[in-house]
């Protein structure tokens, strides 16, 4: 295994986990903003008032995206276990 199979493999990783990752983090980044707005123009200074929704939105957006990402993190592995062979010399 070269150095170069092992950098394709680790930028192939990170790709994946900031993928998978983006639809929780932005939606828990849109509902922060809104949040925080909504704070700003009523004046309410609630630290924890944040915490509940995203929470919520995150788990929502895992529930529907869940398939996706399964199935995108199963095709990466099918894919390095595939090339196993070449990997091992």
């Amino acid at each position: 295994m070269s150095t170069a199979d092992v950098i394709d493999i680790a930028a192939q990783a990170i790709w994946l986990i900031l993928k998978c990752s983006a639809p929780m983090l932005l939606s828990s980044l849109v509902i922060g903003l809104t949040i925080s707005i909504f704070q700003t123009v009523t004046s309410i200074q609630e630290q924890t008032l944040t915490f509940v929704p995203k929470l919520v939105v995150i788990l929502v957006v895992l529930i529907i995206c869940g398939d996706w990402i399964l199935t995108n993190i199963v095709g990466f592995m099918e894919d390095l276990f595939s090339r196993f062979g070449d990997y091992v010399r």
